[in-house]
């Protein structure tokens, strides 16, 4: 149990960044803050996903590491198995949208309905006021109001999949690491002598592991094949399920020389599930991937409201994009039309729109549709009155 001195858990990846994090709290070192640090600072491990048997998980190597770096750092550390409410939480989601033809991004639910509230209980039930993690973002407090920003290092920064917590969470919340580059990270694990000073940076998701995507998602969505359209209607091959593909793919489309077309590599273009057809083109830049407006589901603010019903901003529809200046108008119902200053590419539903006032993120919301050709053609284009 922790004591009633401990202020702060840390939630332990058996990552390198959340080593760090623990680290800094800890002992305020470079890049720490004094003000936060807590020298009887514990951890907590978190299991999100049951063991299927695949061997594709490494929750039990990251489970050693998380032990062994508590140990070198004499800190206590905890465990909590969370997997059932990840399955209900996150993972039920992800199949129901990936059944429905969108591309959801588990990565964010998983924040907002595990790491920022399942952990957070269990800290508090533990006696702690903050939870920590190894996350690159920054957290300031201006006018009464917990802002969430970049981090300093922008290749890293992890705002983007943040973008659904509130006040309440981010009051709790500590980010050591929002104001260092990584590769300052790697060099104070380092010189700590951490176990996990070399380890590679996970990637993915965590129950898909370094599996193949479609072989895993094939166990809960069966494959149905169908037809390969060109946008004019021609078939030019099979697919083994259009809910497999996401807007923008180019792999595992197996379409080879086509008879009449340049040997130019085919994209994914749109997906109609209920019909079981993927449409493809040719060219990454084709005018079938552009867009240049788009509209969401009711959005979530950090600040607990909208800066106006009407304002100017950047937005990000996917990870590590640059910023992309927009003009967003938020209707009665709280959903987003949202009008680029510039076309985009392969804006994809079901993923997330992340707005930007410079390195104060705003909040944002999932993608419903946009005014790509071939959205319009499946006659959305009234849900972008404005």
């Amino acid at each position: 149990m922790v004591t009633a001195a401990a202020r702060t858990i840390v939630g332990m990846s058996g990552g390198v960044d959340s080593s760090v994090a623990a680290l800094l709290l800890r002992t305020a070192e470079p890049g720490g803050s004094r003000e936060h640090a807590d020298p009887s600072v514990a951890g907590l491990f978190m299991q999100n996903w049951a063991d299927d048997g695949s061997g594709d998980c490494r929750a039990e190597d990251d489970r050693r590491d998380a032990v062994a770096v508590s140990g070198r750092l004499g800190m206590p550390i905890h465990f909590r198995d969370f997997s059932a409410e990840y399955w209900a939480g996150v993972f039920e989601h992800f199949l129901a949208e990936y059944a429905a033809g969108r591309t959801p991004n588990p990565d964010v639910l998983c924040n907002r309905e595990i790491k920022f509230k399942y952990f957070l209980d269990a800290a508090r039930e533990l006696g702690a006021e903050f939870i920590a993690t190894g996350h690159y973002a920054r957290i300031e407090r201006r006018g009464g109001r917990h802002l969430l920003l970049r981090a300093e290092d922008r290749g890293k920064d992890q705002s983007y999949f943040l973008h659904q917590l509130g006040q309440a969470q981010l009051s709790a919340t500590r980010f050591p690491l929002g104001g260092l580059l990584k590769r300052q990270v790697r060099r104070i694990a380092e010189d700590a002598g951490l176990p996990t000073a070399a380890k590679k940076d996970s990637t993915g998701i965590c129950f898909i592991g370094e599996r193949d995507f479609r072989g895993f998602l094939g166990r809960y969505l069966p494959a149905r094949p169908g037809e390969i359209r060109t946008p004019q209607g021609q078939v030019i091959g099979e697919h083994p399920g259009a809910f497999y593909f996401t807007i923008g793919q180019r792999e595992g489309l197996n379409i080879g020389g086509v008879r009449g077309f340049e040997p130019a590599p085919w994209y994914v273009v749109g997906k109609d599930v209920a019909g079981n057809v993927l449409y493809v083109a040719q060219g990454a830049d084709n005018p079938w991937l552009q867009s240049s407006a788009l509209w969401s589901e009711p959005a979530h603010w950090i600040a607990g409201a909208p800066p106006a019903e009407r304002f100017a901003c950047t937005a990000q529809t996917r990870y590590r994009q640059s910023d992309q200046p927009c003009e967003v108008s938020v209707r009665d119902d709280g959903t987003l039309a949202v009008r680029f200053a510039d076309r985009q590419r392969a804006v994809t539903p079901g993923q997330s729109l992340v707005l930007y006032d410079g390195a104060v993120c705003l909040g944002g919301a999932v993608i419903a549709a946009t005014d790509a050709p071939l959205e319009k053609t499946n006659d959305q284009r009234h849900l972008l009155h404005e």
